[in-house]
């Protein structure tokens, strides 16, 4: 019975996550941290704002309906860029995000854009990055920041370069236990 139920668990989390953008890493292990480089890639973007819990689930609509009316295949993961003000202080739980649809490639090109939706490029990045197994709660995120904090404390050859951001890899169908995402810093070497 257990390994039924294990065998369906794990079918629903395979056939629940789409394509990684072309390039990417995957996602990394639960609990480990990386440094990974990604290349540039196409994102439709929307930004959001009021209680940074609610940035990803508040994007996803206006998101869906872009990839949908252009025909634009899901792919994975879902990105939220959180504000820099939440690396300083754990309790920031409102202010301006972004939440983006990433394209497969960079020849993907929409033939309608909504006006509150920004087709941009962005270029290629460092980041270092914790993996998380779990549901997708802002908590999740601030102790994921907690944790890249101190490893950049005790790596002191990396400087942040940007805005947090989270990538949400797997859908709503994904059991919250088993559903995947990277809590990540963007970095420079000194």
């Amino acid at each position: 019975m257990a390994i039924g139920v294990g065998t369906l668990l794990l079918g629903a989390y395979s056939a629940a996550s789409a394509p990684l953008p072309e390039g990417f890493p995957p996602p990394t292990a639960d609990g480990a941290i990386e440094i990974k480089q990604y290349p540039e890639y196409r994102a439709a973007t929307v930004q959001v704002s009021g209680n940074l819990a609610n940035a990803s689930s508040r994007g996803f609509s206006p998101l869906f309906r872009h990839i949908s009316s252009n025909d634009i295949s899901m792919t994975a993961p879902v990105e939220t860029r959180y504000p820099t003000v939440t690396l300083q202080d754990n309790s920031t739980t409102q202010g301006e995000a972004t939440v983006s649809f990433l394209y497969r490639s960079l020849n993907i090109v929409p033939q309608e854009v909504a006006q509150n939706v920004l087709v941009e490029d962005i270029p290629a990045m460092t980041v270092v990055s914790v993996g998380v197994r779990g549901g997708y709660d802002y908590e999740i995120y601030t102790r994921g920041i907690q944790q890249l904090q101190a490893w950049l404390a005790a790596h002191p050859d990396y400087a942040i370069a940007g805005p947090p951001r989270r990538f949400f890899y797997d859908g709503p169908y994904v059991p919250n236990l088993l559903k995947r995402s990277d809590i990540q810093i963007p970095v420079e070497r000194r």
